[in-house]
Parts: structure tokens; C-alpha cells; sequence
């Protein structure tokens, strides 16, 4: 995008205030992971390994909690409706919903503390989510299932280029 997408703006809001708002509405406590931005608690990957999945490895390790709602900050169209639809269904394995396509959407997932070891294993190695995902099972959100909370997919869009930001824009306003 040229620039930060946590500080790309939309209607006047940064990408990171319009997630982390739809997260105060869920959880009690919201921490960005990477680096440090000023009016949050922030928490540096501190797992060798890039991309999500180093962020997830470095949450599952540090909180105190069963499980961590994640949301990347690309994520910028999510309803707290549906997270917290996610946040209710009790699981021992992450739970991920799934797109139309069959693509798991494991940037707007939860994740459950047990899955730590493998999460930063996955990370040191240079795998993925997906991969982890691969390893530790997950618990499907289907489409069937979130479109009965009104969800359509806005939750897992990802607005990473400029580009998908004015489709978002266009399809979910």
C-alpha cells in the first residue's frame, strides 16, 4: 500500500482503530502484536519466523487466557457481531471459519493457548498458519453457519493493496 496499513485511514479512521474498536467491543483486553503503537499495549514477536504467524506464536505464548481472538489489521470491514459468534464457540482446536472457495481465514480466528508449541515450531521453522493449521487440526466455521449471523464475509476481507481496499469499499461500504 506504500505505506503502514496499520495507519492507512478509512472515513478518517486508522485500519488499527477500526480493528481494534470492533476487538474492545469483544474482549477485554486488546494488545497489537509487532511493533509498538503509541496508545496501545503492544507485544513484539518474539518468535523468530515472520508474517501472522510469528504474532499468534508470540500471543499464545505470553497470555494468560484459554484462548486469543485474532484479527489482522487488514481485517479492516470485521463486525464485532461476528467476533463475537467466534468468541462463543468452545473448542480445544482453533477455531477458523471457512470461505466459500474453502479458504480457511485464519487471520480473523481464535486460537487456543494449547497450540502454542506448535505455533512457535511452525514459526522457527518458516511455516505458516496454515500449516500450523495443518498439524493441530481446527474446528471449520462454515459459510452456512456464518451467514446465519449476518455475516458476509467482510469480517476476513483483507484490504492489503490499494486495490482490495476500494473493493471492500465498494462491496461493504
Amino acid at each position: 500500500m506504500g505505506k503502514d496499513k496499520a495507519e492507512v485511514e478509512v472515513s478518517g479512521v486508522s485500519f488499527l482503530d477500526r480493528v481494534a474498536t470492533s476487538l474492545g467491543v469483544v474482549a477485554d483486553h486488546v494488545v497489537v502484536l509487532g511493533a509498538g503503537r503509541a496508545g496501545y499495549e503492544t507485544w513484539p514477536d518474539q518468535v523468530s519466523g515472520s508474517g501472522p504467524l510469528a504474532g499468534v506464536a508470540t500471543a499464545l505464548g505470553r497470555m494468560e487466557e484459554d484462548r486469543v481472538l485474532v484479527v489482522a489489521v487488514d481485517n479492516v470491514f470485521v463486525r464485532p457481531e461476528t467476533l463475537t459468534h467466534l468468541t462463543t464457540i468452545v473448542s480445544d482446536l482453533p477455531v477458523v471459519p471457512v470461505d466459500r472457495a474453502g479458504v480457511r481465514q485464519v487471520t480473523c480466528a481464535v486460537y487456543p493457548r494449547q497450540v502454542a508449541g506448535v505455533a512457535r515450531e511452525e514459526a522457527e521453522s518458516g511455516g505458516s498458519i496454515q500449516t500450523m493449521l495443518d498439524r493441530v487440526s481446527f474446528l471449520p466455521v462454515t459459510p452456512d453457519e456464518w451467514e446465519e449471523w449476518g455475516e458476509d464475509g467482510r469480517s476476513w476481507f483483507s484490504a492489503d493493496t490499494s486495490q482490495a481496499l476500494d473493493e471492500g469499499l465498494r462491496r461493504f461500504g
